[in-house]
């Protein structure tokens, strides 16, 4: 198992942190709230849409934004969701739909579009081109660029974001898991990515997205950035986060990369594997409900132990 390791997905070893606390585009809220007065407005969020401890749409709401619609990326709302579990919500009373595009569909339709005048994506994303919330961004974006609606980027730092490594995705491999060619740690924040797609001619049928991103302060590609929240289920803390791009390629292969302990992403392991020196027992955790090896022994590596944060 140890002479599988990759090792094209390796960050820094030190990184400065920051002069002042980065502050993500959501808390720039001068910049943004004048275009959504008056706006029938959606937000693409989930979890980890947050201005401190308040949640950007209680934020907006609290201030008058009219928004009647959410659009919720994988792991759902809240985040507890399984990898690739399809996500449906039942009639709930709340001031606004919640869209799953992460369900029937993961593209907003037409029907979800109607009626809105702008569309505000809030989703923090770990830099790694196969975690899929970059995918759902570029989904709304074309049913964006389709409709007419103008598109609202409120950036969030990427932790991953002072390297770029790995291979170039390879067109005829494109899916939900890596839509366009970009490395496998690409460097970008999701304000930055989508400025790229609409540079690029990404979108279907080469459309371009009526734009606008609501940048960072107090961060730049060098500093350091600690999550204040999971980003997803199976990704607890910097450890994970810094392991994941390399690490998540094992999930192809018949090892375990540690899904249902609370150390996933940074070990790897095997019932088989002959080194009995290190093992984790895999359980069922919110998130990871049936993972693989459930309840048996996985003899591996813990990789974390060397991993700076």
């Amino acid at each position: 198992m140890v002479g599988l390791v990759f090792f094209c997905c390796q960050p820094p070893k030190e990184l400065p942190d920051p002069p002042g606390p980065p502050l993500p585009g959501a808390y720039q809220m001068t910049s943004y709230l004048p275009l959504l007065q008056s706006k029938r407005v959606a937000v693409c969020t989930n979890h980890t849409g947050l201005i401190g401890e308040t949640h950007l749409i209680d934020s907006l709401m609290k201030r008058g934004v009219n928004v009647t619609k959410v659009f919720t990326p994988e792991h759902g709302f809240r985040g507890f969701a399984d990898a690739g579990e399809h996500v449906e919500y039942k009639e709930q009373e709340l001031p606004f739909q919640l869209v799953s595009l992460y369900g029937q569909h993961r593209k907003p339709t037409a029907d979800d579009m109607e009626n809105l005048d702008v569309v505000v994506f809030d989703i923090q994303d770990v830099g790694a081109r196969f975690y899929t919330y970059i995918s759902t961004m570029t989904y709304v974006m074309e049913a964006c660029a389709s409709s007419g609606i103008p598109f609202v980027v409120l950036d969030r730092p990427n932790p991953n974001g002072s390297y770029v490594d790995g291979p170039v995705l390879e067109a005829e491999h494109k899916s939900f898991v890596g839509l366009h060619p970009v490395p496998i740690v690409h460097g970008l924040t999701p304000g930055e990515f989508a400025q790229m797609i609409n540079g690029e001619g990404w979108l279907e049928g080469g459309l371009r997205c009526d734009l606008t991103v609501i940048s960072c302060t107090d961060w730049e590609h060098h500093t350091r950035y600690s999550l204040p929240v999971r980003p997803s289920p199976n990704l607890p803390d910097d450890h994970s986060i810094a392991l994941y791009p390399s690490l998540c390629l094992f999930e192809q292969t018949l090892c375990s990369v540690g899904r249902g302990t609370a150390k996933a992403f940074q070990h790897i392991g095997h019932p088989a594997y002959p080194d009995t020196t290190y093992f984790f027992v895999p359980e069922s955790l919110p998130g990871a409900m049936n993972p693989r090896f459930k309840g048996e022994k996985c003899f591996g590596v813990d990789y974390a132990t060397d991993q700076p944060v």
